[in-house]
């Protein structure tokens, strides 16, 4: 399975993308080899380009997905335009867009469109909400869906709702798209026909909020949320060490808890003590354990903690930020970073996660906004007079 030239070698990817649900997702299947070709409007092109400048005066969002991509500068609001695209989606094997509710439609690549014209296509679309219910029609950001499905309700703290750092909403649908992509080629390869993938954001977090949405449906109840904590076992939090740090300590049944009292904490009373046996009893009276293990911290060094933790068998970390993750020791003693390309020089991307035994990932360059325009375009059999003729009339840059 795992090649020189990557698993999805020879696959070929045509993105009409923005911002970071699609480009996550063609990003992830270029990570395993496949070519993606990003259209994008010559005005500008995503822009998600523009968030920022902060990357040798590329944006950030930018940096992190574009990488390895081939951008293509086409106006598909022009005849011209659009008949070029149709050129490439003969050749391509997947098509993956985020655009508007109904943009594809109106641009007519819609899945129907497609699968006449395009017979052997898989169209992907990432939106909102997915079609047929009362929010269908709306526009919909990693923040506005987080919110709508709940996300925002069980994180933070009791009356100070918040958004997950990370766009969870955006990347999370985009692995889902990319792993529809992976199980569709495969079903393909066997020989059944092409289909189509639609994913919502709205849809994804419902799934991601599986345990609150049960727990709630069940017990009628709105658990709160608890921080760095969890409102399903207990103890399970961040503690305050003598010297200034923070330690997350998390236990996840009855053996681990015992471990943690005696072992840890040198309590065997609290691990004896019947309120604290299950972890029920521990959630049900979370305050008082929470109040003995900071106290407990709060007089030993992170370092004290952390390998007392370690020789009890509890799961424990260091409360990072940003700066220090970048600089952190695991991700240089296992070699995560890279250089790659960026019209404004090389800077430093993390590797994806997946590590396949007998391949590296591709780590491409950064793509100018089409870059890759006339190379494509000769590519399809375009000559150097038609190119010209195409940009003087705007369809492509």
């Amino acid at each position: 399975m795992a090649t020189a030239s990557g698993p999805l070698a020879g696959i070929t990817v045509v993105a009409l993308e923005q911002a970071v649900s699609a480009p996550f997702c063609t990003r992830t299947l270029g990570d395993f080899g496949a070519r993606v070709i990003k259209v994008e409007n010559p005005d500008g092109g995503d822009f998600a380009r523009h968030y920022d400048d902060v990357v040798h005066g590329l944006g950030a969002h930018f940096v992190w997905l574009g990488r390895g991509k081939e951008s293509v500068a086409l106006d598909l609001k022009s005849e011209a335009g659009l008949a070029v695209l149709h050129r490439l989606l003969d050749r391509a094997d997947v098509l993956v867009s985020n655009l508007t509710p109904g943009a594809t439609a109106k641009l007519g690549i819609a899945p129907a469109d497609l699968e006449v014209r395009h017979p052997g296509l898989i169209p992907v679309e990432i939106d909102g909400y997915g079609p047929g219910g009362p929010l269908s029609h709306k526009r919909a950001y990693d923040l506005l869906v987080q919110a709508e499905s709940g996300v925002c309700a069980v994180t933070g703290r009791p009356g100070q709702p918040a958004k997950p750092g990370p766009p969870v909403a955006d990347v999370s649908s985009g692995l889902y798209a990319a792993l529809s992509v992976v199980a569709l080629l495969y079903a393909t390869g066997r020989g059944q026909p092409a289909a189509s993938v639609a994913v919502s954001l709205f849809d994804t977090m419902t799934e991601m909020m599986g345990y609150p949405l049960t727990y709630t449906r069940y017990a009628g109840i709105d658990q709160q949320p608890l921080g760095m904590s969890s409102p399903a076992v207990a103890p399970y939090g961040a503690y305050g060490t003598a010297d200034g740090q923070t330690v997350v300590l998390g236990t996840t049944n009855d053996r681990e808890w015992d471990r943690l009292a005696r072992d840890l904490l040198g309590r065997p009373d609290l691990a004896d003590d019947d309120r604290f046996r299950s972890n029920a009893g521990r959630v049900g009276h979370r305050a008082v354990l929470d109040t003995e293990i900071a106290a407990w911290c709060a007089r030993h060094d992170l370092a004290y903690v952390q390998d007392r933790a370690d020789a009890a068998g509890i799961g424990n970390a260091r409360y990072n930020t940003p700066s220090e993750v970048v600089a952190h020791p695991h991700l240089a003693a296992r070699d995560r970073w890279r250089e790659i390309d960026t019209p404004n020089g090389p800077v430093s991307a993390l590797l994806p996660p997946a590590v396949i035994s007998g391949y590296d990932p591709p780590m491409g360059a950064i793509p100018a906004l089409g870059q890759h325009t006339d190379a494509v375009l000769a590519e399809l059999g375009l000559s150097e007079g038609e190119i010209a003729a195409l940009r003087e009339r705007g369809a492509v840059r």
